[in-house]
């Protein structure tokens, strides 16, 4: 499962049963940044309802490589999945991954204002895609 995690929304994708493509499953609202019961909730009954053996948690990096604030925040929030789950947590380096799905929602004509739906969501499934291709990759060549 690949995850996008944003102050207010977290977006959700799922692999298919081989591993090889990510699709978007929904994106997880919160009224509130620090308030996060529910959605923990929420994707604990995903992973139950998918099978999920693994999280792919984005890991937003500066473009210089420095961790700031929302990557401190991504980091705590993988502490709380692993231990609400018992999942391992694979940190994912998501730069530029919202403006690869904003690109991609206006590719494909989703109107502006409908953008927002679906960018976290769009976003999970670069990072989780991004994930699957590596792990791919290390296959062929191992």
């Amino acid at each position: 499962m690949g995850l996008d995690f944003g102050s207010k929304t977290v977006g959700v994708a799922i692999s298919d049963p081989l591993g090889l493509t990510a699709q978007g499953i929904e994106t997880i609202t919160r009224k509130q940044e620090n308030k996060l019961r529910k959605t923990l909730a929420r994707i604990e009954a995903l992973i139950e309802e998918y099978g999920v053996e693994r999280l792919v948690l984005g890991f937003p990096k500066h473009m210089n490589n420095d961790e700031g604030e929302r990557a401190r925040k991504s980091l705590e929030f993988a502490e709380m999945l692993k231990r609400r789950t018992n999942l391992e947590v694979v940190m994912w380096d998501e730069r530029l991954t919202t403006v690869e799905a904003e690109r991609t929602l206006m590719e494909t004509g989703v109107r502006r204002e409908d953008r927002k739906k679906y960018v976290d969501t769009i976003a999970a499934v670069f990072i989780l895609q991004g994930y699957l291709d590596f792990i791919s990759m290390k296959k062929d060549e191992g």
